[in-house]
């Protein structure tokens, strides 16, 4: 049962961009229902848990919530732009990266001599996934295209890296945390979007995409306890598989069979190194 719940992540949060590309709307829209969503879900476990706030979780949790909006605000403006098979994919390989990376230099992890040769056979099975499920054949427009994704990807991980290591940096815990960064994502959408006029009928249709990523985010925040915080962190990103599978299957998103093969060949060698990446958590 545990290791069930721990799975539970992964299929929200593989799910969540399928369901939010099904009801439509602009990236804009959709950040916004998104956070309007996770909100909702917030309010309603702060009623459960009441948690105890102080100013710093408050404050630490707004920020955090803050460069989540930029995280997924930019991942979708990619997704709708270059689509979710080849997005996800990148977009998962980087953050991992980044928060490993970042972990290294300022908290100093990876100490052990088998935890660095992990973690660096890790990083390069990433990187090599990424490459390997990017891999296209582009004309001019399509390469002009993809770059602008890779670039809005790169913006999209430094948001969500912001959202994941600032309560790591100030130790604050996850259930305090929740609301907060609620609020936090609701404003930070609504700053991002509010130019493009966000607030429409897709806006309120992504609020269940909203609910769906909050569920993902509670099975993990009950899970860590449960089978620790390295198996919860590697079963909870092999949501790309999903993601990925579900872009070229569900959405109906067009790949070659020379694609789909470096495809399936990417995303093994990304999940080889969310693997190894979750180890140098215990080495």
């Amino acid at each position: 049962m545990d290791l069930l719940i721990a799975v539970l992540p992964a299929i929200f949060w593989g799910s969540q961009v399928l369901i939010t590309m099904k009801l439509g709307g602009g990236a804009y829209s959709q950040t916004l229902g998104t956070a309007f969503g996770a909100l909702i879900f917030s309010i309603v476990i702060y009623a459960v848990v009441q948690p105890t706030f102080t100013w710093l979780i408050f404050g630490v949790g707004v920020v955090s919530g803050l460069f989540w909006a930029i995280g997924q605000g930019n991942q979708l403006i990619a997704v709708n732009n270059i689509g979710v098979s080849k997005a996800m994919p990148i977009s998962t390989g980087l953050q991992l990266v980044g928060t490993a990376l970042f972990g290294v230099i300022v908290f100093h992890e990876w100490q052990t001599t088998t935890a660095i040769v992990l973690g660096i056979i890790a990083i390069v099975c990433i990187l090599v996934g990424i490459i390997l499920t990017s891999k296209e054949d582009h004309d001019d427009e399509g390469k002009k295209n993809f770059k602008k994704g890779v670039i809005t990807l790169l913006i999209s991980t430094a948001g969500f890296i912001g959202y994941a290591v600032i309560a790591r940096f100030f130790e604050v815990t996850s259930w305090e945390l929740v609301l907060p960064q609620a609020m936090g994502m609701s404003l930070g959408a609504i700053a991002l979007t509010a130019r493009h006029k966000p607030f429409n009928k897709y806006a309120l249709f992504n609020i269940i995409s909203g609910l769906v990523w909050a569920a993902g985010n509670l099975f993990l925040f009950i899970s860590q306890p449960k089978v620790g915080v390295a198996i919860s962190f590697s079963l909870s990103q092999c949501g790309v598989i999903i993601s990925t599978l579900g872009g070229i299957f569900l959405l109906g998103e067009k790949k070659t069979k020379k694609q789909l093969v470096y495809i399936a060949i990417g995303i093994v060698f990304i999940i080889v190194g969310v693997a190894l990446l979750g180890i140098t958590k215990d080495s």
